[in-house]
């Protein structure tokens, strides 16, 4: 196993509450057809879809499974977005589902949500404004003798479980659904962080979905990213790998589709892909 300094990191709590969907003057999406549509989006509560279920062909846009939360206090919020990591326990503190326990699932920029998974007997008893507090853990989380290697956005518990193992050659082997090219990654880049958020693979090409195996992802998958630095911001970086994990559904809008946050990142080709079609945060958190 990959020795770490999980034993140095803080625990500590960060809190939301479940936030409204929103809607502006218009109440219409123009897709990159240049459709105009209708559609369900970010927040709320979202009863029918979750971690390990598909993200591709469902009717919305930038869906968020589970529970979306957020604070209106943007400081606030904001260490909320930047300290919570996927796999971090999650609980209920008020309403008629206190008590229910959860894992946090991604987090998602423009609208700044962090996304909870909870069983489904759960979600049928929360409500809008329910809170919810957060064990935030992992944030400053490094692998020994792998210091170029940022680790960013994982809960050390889930970290181990992912199954990423060192070769021969020291590189990083990790376990992904698929390899996305950086020309198909889209919005979010130029972010100041990757520390928070996530941003889209592009899906307005169909045969580039196909060949890369897009149009079956799911929430929760590993992926990897070509090319792509996620060290300090986002940016094309040839030779570069990110591994990222999928946190919403695609999307109609040019330039969007499923998001990614990062997981790990490096300038260099030390991170390796290996093929797996089970490497979803449901499996590794015995959720499905």
């Amino acid at each position: 196993m990959l020795k770490t300094n999980r034993k140095n990191l803080v625990i500590q709590s960060v809190q939301g509450k479940i936030h409204s969907p929103m809607m502006g003057p218009s109440p219409y999406r123009i897709s990159h057809d240049g459709i105009p549509m209708i559609l369900h989006g970010t927040g709320g509560i979202t009863y029918n879809y979750q971690i390990g279920d598909p993200c591709m062909d469902l009717i919305g846009d930038h869906v968020e499974p589970g529970v979306s939360i957020r604070n209106e206090e943007v400081p606030e919020n904001r260490a909320l977005m930047v300290l919570s990591c996927v796999g971090n326990e999650a609980k209920v503190i008020s309403g008629d589902a206190k008590g229910a326990k959860g894992y946090v699932t991604g987090m998602h920029g423009g609208i700044e949500h962090v996304m909870v998974y909870f069983p489904k007997d759960d979600l049928e008893n929360m409500a809008i404004d329910d809170k919810i507090l957060i064990k935030a853990h992992g944030q400053g989380l490094k692998i020994e003798g792998h210091e170029d290697v940022l680790v960013m956005n994982i809960d050390p518990n889930l970290f181990e479980k992912l199954g990423i193992r060192e070769n021969d050659n020291g590189e990083l082997e990790v376990p992904v659904v698929t390899e996305i090219p950086a020309h198909l990654m889209g919005s979010g880049i130029g972010s100041a962080t990757s520390l928070s958020g996530d941003y889209d693979i592009t899906t307005g090409d169909k045969e580039e979905l196909k060949k890369y195996g897009i149009h079956n992802l799911r929430f929760g998958d590993i992926v990897l990213l070509k090319d792509c630095d996620n060290t300090y911001g986002r940016q094309f970086l040839e030779g570069a790998v990110t591994i990222g994990i999928i946190v919403h559904s695609n999307c109609i809008l040019a330039g969007h589709g499923p998001g990614v946050t990062g997981l790990l990142s490096c300038k260099t080709s030390k991170i390796k892909g290996i093929k797996d079609e089970n490497a979803n945060i449901a499996n590794y958190l015995g959720i499905k």
